[in-house]
């Protein structure tokens, strides 16, 4: 029973949460140890809120997740956890996550409130709509980046807005496209958006967003107004771990069928996660040694 309540609050994807300190490291409040706690903290308390949003998810869809070939092993869909013991675990998820919100600021706790508020509407209804299905993703990718910047006090960037929508749209589509390949007939059955997509549609969506990401970094990175604010014009030097990145995700939906789970991706695919690890270095390096 603990080892399915374990499964179920689906600690692989509180990696996802990484995205909260996206506003210390940008901001070069790092190597602040009051920062860095406070960060974390609020990474932590967002680990919260996500497994309290997968546990609604899979309570609503429960029924739906017995039609996937891989979801129907979830301990709420296989029958090994009750929908009662989920949903206590679930109240005890939200109530500590919002009560060590309120601890750290007032702005934090609204942004966690409308974190949960949207990902609770995503499975009630907006998973529902197309498009509006992904966008609601990405969003939510969105406050979590924007939940780091109140957390330790820094103005949120646009930069910071526009880059983690685009690359969550990124995310969002690839992975639809993966569903609506994967269940092939079964696809609505599982998901009522995915009867109005088709692999034509979402790879169009998947090429402009792919643009988008390439782009709008290599904007942010060469911005003489960020170059200005973080002390450094060296950047640019990342372009190329963020291309590689983009590509290889691109290979790996194409011509592997991954992009189910972009967690999974990251952990499972080692160029990437290299890639990713390179990127991070070599963002440490720039904004806290070339400064």
């Amino acid at each position: 029973m603990i080892r399915d309540l374990f499964i179920l609050v689906r600690p692989s994807q509180w990696l996802k949460n990484g995205v909260v300190l996206a506003a210390l490291v940008f901001a070069g409040e790092a190597q602040h140890t009051g920062q860095l706690l406070r960060a974390l903290t609020a990474a932590g308390l967002f680990c919260l809120f996500s497994s309290a949003v997968y546990i609604f998810n899979d309570l609503i869809d429960r029924e739906s997740d017995r039609q996937h070939p891989r979801k129907r092993n979830r301990p709420l869909a296989s029958g090994r956890v009750t929908a009662g013991s989920a949903v206590s675990l679930m109240v005890v998820l939200v109530l500590v996550g919002l009560i060590g919100a309120w601890f750290l600021n007032l702005s934090f706790l609204l942004v966690g409130l409308c974190f949960l508020l949207l990902n609770f509407l995503y499975t009630l209804v907006l998973k529902n709509i197309v498009i509006l299905d992904a966008m609601s993703v990405a969003i939510s990718f969105v406050i979590r980046a924007y939940a780091g910047a109140f957390a330790i006090g820094v103005p949120a960037s646009k930069w910071l807005l526009i880059n983690t929508l685009f690359l969550a749209l990124f995310l969002a589509f690839g992975k639809r496209r993966h569903e609506l390949v994967s269940l092939s007939e079964n696809a609505s059955a599982h998901r009522q958006s995915l009867g109005r997509y088709s692999p034509y549609l979402l790879d169009q969506c998947i090429g402009v967003t792919t643009a988008a990401v390439v782009v709008m970094y290599m904007l942010y990175t060469f911005s003489t107004e960020v170059s200005s604010r973080l002390g450094t014009e060296y950047l640019y030097l990342t372009i190329p771990f963020v291309v590689y990145g983009v590509f290889r995700y691109l290979y790996l939906i194409h011509k592997q069928e991954q992009g189910g789970s972009p967690t999974r991706v990251l952990i499972g695919d080692r160029p990437i996660l290299i890639t990713v690890i390179l990127w991070l270095v070599t963002v440490l390096v720039i904004l806290y040694y070339l400064r």
